[in-house]
């Protein structure tokens, strides 16, 4: 505020809300702005921010432009799909001490990613609920440690195993949401081990069968539908080979012994194609 200004003429009335204030000589009224050029800028600039703010969520509930609105209606349709996975198996130790006294206990210190990769076949039941059928192959391995309970002495066995599971699930989809639907499914399994060796240590039985259950979302593309998914698998079936004749070392039958029930587990990360 200049100063002449301040000196000639007495304040009269000051407005705190648009930080005007009135000056009165010889009924003369003069008003002079409390804030400068750049701070009556800088204020314009936070109303007009604030108003971008509030009115965003109204922006982002208008409607989007939607890619293959009417690919959900087909009565079936395929695809394939590739991702990632680990294999886990549910040792159960029996506690049993060998002929030499030692007792052995396993368990898989670490997990090892693995590769998949397969097709489906999607069947249309209603605008919210799918079947599926997803044949895949599991290509991984896994390393059981053996651990002896008195002496502590570690022994390491290697498992490779390639699976081919054949699920069947019910997918249930939510309503769409301009491009993206998100989705829960579940069902069975059955699975056999494609490429068993007989003389490892340690063996499973090629046949296993279990449940399943996952949820995804699909993003609608302008050229194809892609879905990523994330499924845990639970082996129902004990799958430990009990029987090894196949051995010719005895001393190889003590990780065979040490356990009484073994069962799979799974979780898969796959991106759907469709």
């Amino acid at each position: 505020m200049p100063a002449e200004i301040a000196y000639k003429y007495r304040p009269f009335f000051y407005n705190y809300r648009t930080n005007w204030i009135f000056f009165r000589k010889n009924n003369i009224f003069l008003t002079f702005s409390l804030l400068s050029e750049n701070m009556i800028r800088l204020k314009q600039s936070v109303y007009i921010l604030a108003f971008m703010i509030f009115a965003f969520p109204s922006w982002a509930q208008m409607r989007k432009v939607q890619h293959q609105p009417y690919a959900d209606h087909k009565l079936y349709h395929f695809g394939f799909h590739v991702g990632l996975h680990t294999q886990d198996l549910i040792l159960t130790n029996n506690g049993i001490a060998a002929p030499n006294g030692e007792i052995w206990f396993a368990e898989i210190p670490n997990y090892a990613p693995g590769f998949s990769v397969g097709v489906f076949g999607d069947l249309f039941l209603n605008p919210y609920m799918n079947l599926r059928a997803t044949p895949t192959i599991h290509f991984g391995d896994k390393t059981v440690c053996f651990k002896e309970q008195t002496t502590e002495e570690e022994k390491f066995v290697s498992m490779r195993t390639n699976y081919l599971s054949i699920p069947l699930d019910v997918k249930i989809s939510s309503m769409r949401v301009n491009n993206c639907r998100p989705y829960i499914l579940g069902g069975a399994y059955g699975a056999i081990e494609l490429g068993q060796k007989k003389g490892n240590p340690l063996l499973m039985k090629p046949i296993d069968y279990g449940l399943e259950f996952g949820l995804g979302c699909t993003v609608y593309l302008p050229f194809f539908r892609l879905a990523p998914e994330l499924k845990f698998k639970f082996g129902l079936a004990d799958i430990l080979e009990k029987n090894r004749d196949d051995l010719a070392n005895e001393a190889d039958k003590i990780y065979t012994n040490a356990l009484s029930k073994a069962t799979t587990r799974m979780i898969v990360l796959t991106f759907n194609f469709e």
